[in-house]
């Protein structure tokens, strides 16, 4: 039995943040001490980001807003809201993400419609309602009342891997299953001042975005390119538990950079491969860079030169992931998920079409999945930006204050 993921589409926000306005509007704030507004410079300039999405339409320099709540724009001022006040437009804006992802999503499936969904899986780590974003997309798309429902909350970055590999077994369970999975995440709603490094870097790198998947094994048609879900694994790192966490602060989300993040991924990465290749003996004693594709997660600028130097990929298997981080940021789970429709969206070649992808989350979880790529290509991928010049190469940081962000996992 072939599960496919037959549709992918994803949704942002429409407030646009440039990282220059951003950089200096952060590198103004009171409080900041000398160092704090080298380390944002520092910071923001070698991210690898050019532009990233917000649903705090008050996130902005283009206009003031009356009563401000997370952005005097008036005097340029980041303001310190609750967690309840946070949440309460997770809720709102969150949930016009899920529903937008989730009904492009439909829409692109060929030959099924709302009436087929069998199973529901939402995912984030932003925030918290109920009933949740499960409930509300089943009524926003008018989903059949007992549609199975799952919230897969607060996993981090490697969460999408969990949510496609349970709509892999419901489909494997029921070959007449139709899994919508959607992940959802409003990073933007817990940046803050700070002089913290780790705050720091968060705030170069965390934005806002959904995307969603229809995964089946029905034999229907495909008029567009898909991905045969062929093998997932998950690895814990033997060290590292303290190294990456997401904690719940009175003033929103606090999220824990560990001094060897970096570290501990250039060193284990190669480990966590090993049980997911092993799933394939076409896959066996190939170089990694025969492997065409690479999915990576884009945690950060440096994630992915680790990842390229010790796997020896080429420039060119990392521009999905790295057009990802320059277009759109960190969108935690969401992110991975982007990269997929890059490469999905990419010109056919005459490669194996095989798609390595990974991520990297509290734990320290390595979550990873192998897929192929199925179908014909749409007449306008060739359209598609092709070739690593197309990411823009990253400022050299500073060479007192690379050991510090290096830490922090910039």
């Amino acid at each position: 039995m072939t599960v496919i993921l037959r549709s992918l589409e994803t949704a942002v926000p429409e407030t646009v943040m440039v990282q220059p306005q951003v950089r200096d509007v952060f590198a103004a704030q009171p409080g900041l001490t000398r160092l704090g507004q080298r380390l944002v410079g520092a910071a923001f300039d070698s991210s690898g980001i050019e532009t990233r999405y917000t649903a705090v339409k008050e996130l902005t320099v283009a206009e003031a807003f009356e009563n401000p709540v997370f952005f005097d724009q008036k005097d340029m001022r980041i303001l310190t809201p609750s967690t309840k006040t946070r949440n309460e437009v997770y809720a709102e804006e969150g949930t016009k993400l899920f529903v937008e992802a989730a009904q492009k999503a439909l829409d692109a499936a060929t030959g099924i419609d709302a009436s087929d969904v069998t199973h529901v899986v939402t995912v984030s780590c932003t925030g918290f309602f109920a009933p949740g974003p499960d409930y509300k997309v089943v009524r926003a798309l008018g989903l059949e009342p007992s549609v199975q429902r799952y919230h897969l909350g607060f996993m981090g970055c490697y969460a999408a891997f969990p949510a496609l590999r349970s709509a892999k077994a419901f489909c494997e369970a029921d070959p007449d299953a139709v899994v919508l999975v959607i992940s959802a995440e409003l990073c933007s709603l817990h940046v803050r001042s700070s002089n913290n490094p780790d705050t720091i870097v968060g705030s170069s790198l965390f934005a806002d975005g959904a995307a969603a998947a229809i995964i089946s094994a029905r034999d229907l048609p495909l008029d567009g390119p898909a991905l045969s879900l062929d093998h997932f694994e998950t690895v814990l790192t033997p060290v590292g538990e303290e190294s990456m966490a997401w904690n719940i602060g009175d003033e929103g989300f606090e999220m824990v950079l560990g001094t060897y993040v970096p570290h501990i991924i250039d060193e284990h990465i190669i480990g966590a491969l090993e049980p997911l290749l092993a799933r394939d003996a076409s896959l066996q004693g190939l170089d990694y860079s025969e492997i065409e594709h690479w999915a990576i997660h884009p945690g950060g600028r440096s994630i992915l030169d680790k990842v390229e130097a010790k796997l020896r990929l080429s420039e060119h298997q990392l521009v999905p992931a790295r057009e990802t981080l320059r277009d759109y940021g960190n969108m935690s789970s969401a992110t991975v998920m982007f990269v997929l429709k890059n490469i999905l969206e990419q010109p056919a070649t005459d490669g194996n079409n095989r798609i390595c992808s990974m991520a990297f989350g509290p734990g320290l979880t390595v979550e990873t999945a192998l897929l192929t790529r199925i179908g014909a290509t749409p007449d306008d991928a060739a359209q598609h930006t092709d070739g690593a010049a197309a990411v823009p190469t990253a400022r050299t940081v500073p060479a007192d204050l690379e050991p510090v962000l290096a830490r922090a996992g910039a």
